[in-house]
């Protein structure tokens, strides 16, 4: 068993953080062999009852779970950053000649590697990704996630209609592969797999009722998806399915709502909308960057509190402008406190910590596996400085309760702020 004695974050209960100031983080394998963590707490209560443990000291330094990012494109590496007039433009112009390249296996190597290294640069241990409709997309990465020892979910994109040359697939053999990269990945190592529609208007009714019989045929693998991002896309399904309650009801209909579906966005929806992702388990990553980059509006999370719903935030890279995690909390701060369209709402530094860590991972169905450090969860966290720059070190000094230092980092942080990432206990380098 190995130790690090730190200021050390947890969550007690869901956005209900503790940070012992001088902590002590056990960690040792399990029954399985993983590494996970054994106890949590104050240094002067659990040093007795290790005695002769290795521990690395990191005085000024703060422990932290590993982030979660629910919704993440990595084939979209090259296209964050690129102008555009909106959703629809955006993937026409940019997104869809972007992923064509990626039936190339040495380009799906080089990005996934790259990508790898960006979500470690920035403290993110475990991602549900999307891939493309090339199988070799798929490989790369999950190949890359397994050398690396990252926990990752990762999918074939659906999108036999609607979508150019290059990136449409064929209605059979995209669910012929999908079911192969099923076989092939899920449950190997750390690694999971996510059937992938890319949305309604992409995918025939013959190619998502498939989606959702494969959905039906394996039970523990992930559902992920794109609703009610945009009103042109709400307008577009409405035309597509003219007797559908509501474009989430359509996915509804070919049964891919349930627990372990994750849909990003959710934004222009309604409280019978919410219901029935809250009575199905659904899941719901909120995208905030990403969102209000490309003006799609705003996640209404008063009206998920209310009806219960699950959700968590995502950096949805490249319609999302950072991996940060920081700048993702900070966005979806902005988000909640939007009040012209809907009731805003300050959203607490706790709260915000933990929908991009326990929070995910609960609507993830990996709660007490990754995004918290009480004992029995695999130990992924992140070594923070909260001296990283001489302003956040300025202001951290000031702080006077654990969410005013929270938020210190929350609003002023980046990757500089991330001095390493450890996984499993196999260490990668992070930061400067």
């Amino acid at each position: 068993m190995k130790a690090w004695r730190a200021s050390v974050l947890y969550f007690a209960d869901p956005a209900q953080a503790v940070l012992e100031t001088d902590g002590l983080l056990v960690v040792g394998p399990d029954s399985a062999g993983r590494q996970v963590v054994q106890a949590v707490g104050s240094y002067s209560a659990l040093a007795p009852r290790f005695p002769g443990l290795d521990i690395t000291h990191l005085p000024g330094r703060i422990i932290a779970p590993g982030f979660v990012d629910m919704h993440i494109h990595y084939p979209q590496l090259d296209v964050i950053g690129s102008p555009a007039e909106g959703l629809l433009p955006w993937l026409e112009n940019y997104t869809f000649p972007h992923e064509s390249r990626f039936s190339d296996a040495a380009h799906s190597t080089e990005v996934a590697s790259f990508f790898v290294d960006e979500l470690l640069r920035h403290g993110v241990t475990t991602a549900l990704a999307f891939a493309t409709s090339h199988p070799a997309s798929v490989n790369a990465l999950l190949g890359e996630a397994q050398r690396r020892k990252l926990r990752m979910i990762a999918g074939k994109v659906l999108q036999d209609q609607n979508s150019p040359d290059g990136v449409r697939d064929d209605t059979e053999q995209g669910l012929i592969d999908t079911e192969a990269l099923i076989s092939r990945w899920h449950g190997v190592d750390r690694l999971g797999y996510a059937i992938t529609p890319r949305f309604v208007p992409s995918c025939s009714e013959a190619q998502l009722r498939g989606a959702g019989q494969l959905a039906a045929r394996y039970a523990d693998v992930w559902i992920q998806s794109h609703v009610a991002e945009n009103k042109d896309e709400v307008a577009w399904v409405k035309e597509l399915y003219p007797q559908a309650r509501s474009y989430l009801s359509v996915y509804e209909q070919f049964g891919l709502l349930r627990p372990r579906a994750v849909y990003a966005h959710c934004i222009h929806i309604d409280d019978e909308d919410r219901a029935l992702m809250r009575s199905t388990g659904t899941a719901a990553a909120v995208s905030p960057t990403s969102n209000l980059f490309l003006g799609s509006g705003f996640f209404d999370y008063l009206g998920a509190d209310r009806t219960g719903f699950l959700y968590g935030l995502a950096s949805d890279v490249g319609g999302g402008t950072s991996f940060s995690p920081f700048h993702t909390m900070l966005a979806a701060y902005y988000v909640g406190r939007e009040g012209q369209t809907k009731a805003g709402v300050s959203l607490s530094p706790q709260q915000l910590w933990w929908q991009h860590t326990g929070g995910a991972a609960r609507a993830l169905g990996l709660e007490g596996v990754v995004g918290n450090l009480v004992p029995g969860c695999e130990a992924d966290f992140v070594i923070l400085n909260p001296q990283a720059t001489p302003l956040l070190a300025r202001k951290t000094a000031q702080a006077g309760s654990l969410d005013e230092l929270l938020f210190a980092l929350i609003v002023l942080g980046d990757d500089r702020v991330i001095e390493q990432v450890v996984i499993s206990q196999a260490k990668s380098a992070s930061g400067p």
